[in-house]
């Protein structure tokens, strides 16, 4: 066993004219704007619509928007190209508006990414005025998703002159102040970065998830949170990253940027999968890998319980290198029937999970999904962990833990300080699968309680740089860290009745002293004596000075 190391930090601390060429060049200033400049931008777009505590509830009206900029700003960078290869612009619009319609038919590349045609450009979305604004923007954005089908399922699926109870949710006055705002500034090729620029989308939903509470969870994993996971899971070079609850992409993102930031031939850079089963969520999804530029990534949408996106029935599902998630805890939207009838044969081996609970059906899933070498990084709640253990009755949830555990599956669990994610003020734990384990930590599982490496924000906490430090060390060095990190054997857990909680191992609190009363009265007793003794010298100096003060 690896030797044990203490640790001493300290972890806790509280123009609107238009140029009329056909595709005109935006009129904005094309210097590369930087991250700080795009969030402070995309946050003010974001406020206009109704200040700061109402811009979340129109997320989905404002992301479609900064992306749309992209798409178009993007397409007239590329036309540029082609008007200065052809010498006119009309005859090279046309020949890269005929050249867009052969590439999809014979399943090849076009001259451009996305074709934007010349009637629903971002010019004229904005120069179109307040009048029935929501219908042409809705008309634009389902346009351009049929001409560019890796569109459909991204741009055509908010309807901007959508009504609740009769009243529009975003007034065509606010939806041209939107448009306005988001016209600020360009999103073309020289202007902003594709990682930067992807940045700042993850920037603003982060800002929504604050302001979103207990829904943001559907959608965001806290960013600290998720460089951590693309830490430990470390891709390699042309792997592959699957997240089967993508939400909007972000852990899948930061493993791949992870990877870049880290590796030396980004042209073997991980290829990204995810499922989600919102669909909105998923056009957000799809949204921030294009603006990562991560256009080789695929996504699915709906059930990936009962119908996986990624792979077919008889053959199995598709196995991947890497998986991610931050499922939903404690979901209870599967009955015993569903699992034992399950067509990709995911529950049989291991046992079927509780009503009340998929936690483990998810890590069945994810087990399922992983190649003969695959490694997964997978946040849960702390009950998945440790429910059942220590019961005299039948456990399924103990039952299925013990196997994993058994078949020597689990490699590590984590501990995180409480409040971090959006929908819970309970701490979650990461739980790490490994169908490969080295020689070395075969047989053994590291147990990190990292609950107090934290600091405290407003709305939430936040897992600070130095806790991401300390766990990858103790991970990567597969050692025992004194009130961080312990290793457990398969037959130390068994008389723990399979209970694998971190905190229930390493205890981070400070060592108590207990002394015995008759030591502390005598310690009493001379600070007693010493302050009678000061007092009688005070007394004395101010007698000198013909002051009589009483002590």
């Amino acid at each position: 066993m690896a030797r044990r190391k203490s640790s001493n930090s300290t972890h806790r601390s509280d123009a609107q004219g238009a140029n009329q060429s056909i595709l005109p060049l935006a009129l904005q200033s094309d210097g590369h704007l930087s991250i700080s400049e795009l969030e402070t931008w995309l946050w003010d777009a974001a406020c206009v619509i109704r200040g700061a505590a109402d811009a979340p509830k129109y997320k989905d009206f404002i992301l479609p928007l900064v992306f749309y900029k992209r798409l178009s700003d993007v397409f007239e960078d590329e036309c540029q190209q082609y008007f200065e290869l052809y010498g006119s612009e009309e005859l090279a619009y046309e020949f890269i508006k005929v050249d867009h319609q052969q590439a999809l038919l014979e399943g090849r590349a076009p001259m451009v990414r996305f074709f934007v045609p010349d009637e629903y450009r971002w010019i004229k979305v904005r120069n179109h005025g307040s009048s029935d604004l929501g219908e042409f923007v809705t008309s634009a954005m389902r346009t351009v998703a049929n001409l560019n089908p890796t569109l459909k399922g991204v741009l055509d699926v908010k309807d901007y002159n959508e009504r609740q109870s009769g009243e529009r949710t975003l007034d065509d006055g606010r939806l041209a102040a939107l448009i306005e705002v988001v016209s600020r500034h360009r999103l073309g090729l020289h202007n902003a970065e594709p990682d930067i620029l992807g940045r700042a989308y993850e920037y603003l939903l982060r800002k929504f998830a604050e302001g979103q509470g207990q829904s943001a969870g559907e959608f965001y994993t806290p960013k600290e949170v998720g460089w951590l996971i693309a830490s430990l899971i470390n891709p390699h070079p042309q792997s592959t990253v699957y997240d089967p609850t993508c939400g909007s992409g972000g852990l899948l993102i930061k493993s791949r940027l992870y990877y870049e930031e880290h590796a030396k031939d980004k042209a073997k850079s991980p290829r990204l999968f995810g499922q989600e089963l919102n669909p909105v969520t998923f056009a957000m999804a799809k949204m921030n890998m294009f603006l990562h530029d991560y256009t080789d990534s695929s996504f699915a949408v709906g059930d990936t319980f009962t119908k996986p996106g990624f792979g077919a029935e008889g053959s199995g599902l598709q196995q991947f290198d890497y998986v991610v998630a931050n499922p939903m805890w404690n979901q209870d939207a599967y009955e015993e029937s569903f699992y034992e009838h399950d067509p990709w044969g995911r529950f049989q081996h291991f046992g079927y999970p509780p009503h009340s609970s998929a936690d483990w059906a998810w890590l069945q899933h994810i087990y399922a999904s992983l190649n003969e070498h695959g490694r997964a990084a997978v946040v849960l709640d702390t009950g998945s962990v440790s429910r059942g253990s220590g019961s005299k009755s039948s456990n399924r949830e103990r039952d299925i833990r013990k196997k994993f555990v058994e078949e020597d599956i689990i490699e590590c669990v984590i501990l995180l300080p409480e409040n971090l994610f959006y929908n819970t003020s309970a701490p979650g734990v990461v739980i790490m699968l490994n169908r490969d384990k080295l020689i070395e930590r075969k047989h053994q599982i590291l147990l990190i309680n990292a609950s107090n490496y934290f600091v405290k924000r407003k709305p939430k906490n936040e897992l600070t740089g130095e806790g991401i430090e300390v766990i990858k060390q103790a991970f990567y060095s597969w050692e025992e860290i004194e009130k961080l990190s312990r290793l457990i054997t398969v037959s130390e857990v068994s008389k723990v009745d399979y209970n694998l909680s971190p905190s229930q191992f390493v205890d981070v609190n400070d060592i108590v002293t207990h002394r015995s009363l008759r030591f502390i009265m005598e310690d009493l007793l001379t600070v007693k004596s010493n302050r009678e003794q000061a007092d009688i010298q005070l007394s004395k100096l101010l007698a000198k000075l013909n002051l009589d003060i009483t002590f």
